[in-house]
């Protein structure tokens, strides 16, 4: 017999199927025994009669097989609360597939009420939780949009290397030592920047990544050290031709998805950053009428950013992006006279996506002219050796017919957070870190053996306790 899903049952009335799932609760009511069997899909009411004497035995998370015909409930025993709930399994039999012991953690909860490393840690049973199983299931429906409607267009997926060069992003590398060339080290990516425009002088003019991204940050409630984005890079495209991509990839989305929810103003607003950090003294503004309401989402495009921002613990101006936002200039010697006079003063080709005061995206038009790419790193403090040594390869490759290019990336598990409406990352994301950079589950980060690093080279400098 055909196994069935759980959700089968509304159109299968009158009709016996196969159903496999796990006892979510149970009941005994004298010879009756009735259970509530759950899978990836919702729940349904299972009845057990005297004769099936395996149904005494089972408990909270057993993990069951059994045939049974589908059934309308009486009236006044409806369950409106579930999609099933005017039907039950008139069960025939009953196999029990496997066993669980008692449960460290509940799962008939929302889970919100429980320490967070510990549900983290009991992370395979905490996603047995239907508000979390519905998480997962959304964030794999909203991936395989996004590829459709990208590939819909033209778009060519590609996957750059995680294993990369350490350079200057913005933030720490996490570092991967070589076993084969002693003492030196790859770089996981905090995002495929070169790449995806090293992609753009290959030709490949759209190309587009649900793109794993690493960043060894200093501990936040809400940042992870792994998160995913959705990176898109072009060729011969203006600011706009970007905007109006990634805006028309977001309504079609919510319209797809989340029927209910509201999107506050399209064609989406676009502000200006100046204006916008005067007003609500941020760069990512909640722009909501009403901030109580969840379904309503107020995105918003800040535009024309400052090129370059003092950072005073370095005493040196620094790309408030990335050294590879173009800047808002005619040429080389234009830069040089607006840096000179003000480099506080001088914009950028740079946009940022918000919604509901959280930046959900951000992208620039490149600088494709070697010449002044090495005045940008120039005038954040590099020398020379350092910029060949750092980004020979950009520049070389730039030497070589390169196309204006520009593009955005878009952090997914922010949007998918805000569009399920839960509180942090965490809670779409399978198998998070906690704010520290822990994995419960794992153990890990965790110490090694010796003999591990002496093949790499390394010693560890322990702190005494």
């Amino acid at each position: 017999m055909k196994k069935y899903n759980v959700i089968d049952v509304l159109n299968k009335e009158g009709e016996e199927l196969e159903l496999i799932g796990w006892v979510d609760s149970r009941r005994d009511h004298g010879k009756l025994v009735f259970i509530d069997l759950r899978d990836k899909t919702g729940i349904v009411q299972v009845v057990f009669g005297p004769e099936i004497l395996e149904a005494k035995n089972l408990r909270l998370e057993y993990l069951i097989k059994l045939n049974g015909l589908v059934k309308k409930r009486p009236a006044n025993l409806v369950n409106p609360k579930i999609k099933t709930g005017e039907l039950e399994i008139e069960a025939k039999n009953l196999e029990i597939i496997s066993k669980s012991d008692e449960l460290p953690i509940p799962l008939d909860t929302s889970g919100y009420e429980i320490n967070e490393e510990t549900r983290m840690k009991y992370r395979y049973l905490d996603l047995r939780r239907s508000r979390m199983t519905q998480n997962v299931l959304m964030r794999s429906k909203i991936i395989k949009f996004i590829r459709d409607f990208m590939h819909s267009r033209d778009f060519v997926e590609v996957e750059t290397p995680v294993l990369s060069k350490s350079t200057p992003e913005g933030a720490r590398d996490y570092l991967v030592p070589s076993r084969i060339f002693p003492g030196n080290f790859y770089a996981l990516p905090q995002s495929p920047q070169q790449y995806k425009q090293l992609l753009m002088v290959a030709g490949i003019e759209k190309y587009f990544q649900i793109a794993k991204c690493f960043r060894d940050e200093d501990t936040r409630g809400d940042r992870q050290p792994e998160f995913t984005q959705l990176d898109i890079e072009m060729s011969f495209v203006s600011e706009d031709d970007v905007l109006n991509l990634i805006e028309e990839l977001y309504i079609e989305l919510v319209k797809t998805f989340y029927p209910n929810k509201k999107i506050q103003k399209i064609p989406f607003p676009r502000l200006n950053y100046h204006e916008v950090m005067e007003k609500y003294n941020s760069d990512k503004p909640d722009l909501r009428e009403d901030k109580n309401n969840p379904d309503e989402l107020a995105f918003a495009f800040v535009v024309n950013f400052p090129m370059f921002e003092w950072k005073e613990t370095e005493k040196r101006w620094d790309a408030v992006h990335h050294p590879f936002t173009k800047p808002q200039v005619r040429d080389t010697e234009d830069f040089w006279n607006q840096f000179n006079t003000d480099p506080s003063k001088m914009l950028a080709h740079q946009y940022d996506l918000v919604l509901n005061g959280y930046e959900v995206g951000g992208g620039s038009i490149r600088t494709t002219d070697p010449e002044l790419l090495q005045a940008i790193f120039k005038a954040m403090g590099n020398d020379p050796e350092e910029i060949k040594v750092k980004f020979n390869q950009i520049l070389e490759a730039f030497r070589y017919g390169v196309p204006p290019h520009g593009g955005i990336a878009s952090g997914l598990d922010r949007v998918l957070a805000i569009l399920q409406n839960e509180p942090n990352i965490r809670e779409v994301i399978v198998f998070p870190k906690t704010g520290e950079g822990y994995d419960p589950l794992m153990d890990s980060p965790s110490e090694v053996s010796e003999e591990q690093l002496k093949e790499l080279h390394i010693k560890v400098d322990k702190k005494e306790k």
